[in-house]
């Protein structure tokens, strides 16, 4: 199932969505889409909506130096257990909304990223029933203002920006996340181009370790790691993750006025 959530000419709401190309539609749920959905019988072509960030997230975990070549061009080695940090859910942006540059910053990266969405509230999670608490996968962009990271010595400055977090364009449920293509194009150009399977802390891994830490919610989203090749942005451009399975999340980039 592909989970979404859209703007639609009745209001926002979580939707199914279905079909493909010109007979795609969004199938309104009833609530929200954890556990069994159940349906009003609304529906509408999909593009006649707005997809919207496809949940709302209490946390965005993200776990940092998760590919070894992206810890090296970083300038270290990748850390033998997994660095995690959290983005605010403020940053969380939809698909083709804008990416605005602060004028703070002078280097804003692009960082995508394969990303798990959490289906049911869970804490101290082994890694062999990690696939128990999954209500499905998206695509994300962690956006950076590189030389905020790399100026404070911590991440939260410069991860945590509004419209930092763009996620979609919708989540998809069936799916086995452990060998995925992951294409990042800026402008139609191929930046980052790797697959998960050279993940070096695995999803359940993650989970397990991010658990015993904090109580994750329903809608909390995991950032699984970025791949090497990331670099800046600029305004006027545009950039787009696309995630083997699941889809392609486009937004443009533009100066925060």
């Amino acid at each position: 199932m592909r989970l979404g959530r859209v703007a639609s000419p009745d209001g926002l709401a979580f939707v199914s969505i279905e079909g493909s190309d010109a007979q795609t539609i969004a199938r309104e749920i009833a609530d929200h889409p954890f556990g069994t959905p159940t349906f009003t019988g609304r529906s509408w072509p999909l593009a006649d909506v707005r997809l919207l960030a496809p949940i709302l997230a209490s946390k965005v975990v993200c776990i940092g130096k998760n590919y070894a070549a992206h810890a090296r061009e970083m300038g270290g080695e990748a850390p033998a257990d997994p660095v995690i940090f959290i983005k605010p859910s403020t940053s969380i942006n939809n698909p083709n909304s804008p990416i605005l540059l602060p004028p703070s910053s002078s280097q804003v990266d692009y960082e995508g990223e394969l990303a798990v969405v959490i289906g049911r509230p869970c804490r101290d999670v082994p890694a062999q029933r990690a696939q128990d608490v999954i209500l499905g996968y998206t695509v994300a962009n962690d956006v950076t203002a590189r030389d905020q990271q790399r100026h404070d010595g911590q991440w939260t400055r410069g991860k945590g920006h509004d419209t930092f977090c763009p996620l979609g364009p919708w989540i998809e449920t069936d799916l086995d996340p452990s060998d995925l293509e992951l294409v990042t194009e800026l402008d139609g150009e191929v930046r980052q181009r790797s697959r998960t399977s050279l993940l070096l802390h695995d999803i359940p891994k993650q989970i397990e370790w991010i658990s015993a830490v904090m109580t994750l919610l329903p809608g909390d989203v995991i950032l699984t790691g970025t791949p090497e090749g990331v670099g800046p942005m600029k305004d006027g451009q545009t950039v787009s993750v696309t995630v083997e399975g699941i889809g392609t999340l486009t937004n443009p980039v533009a100066a925060k006025r």
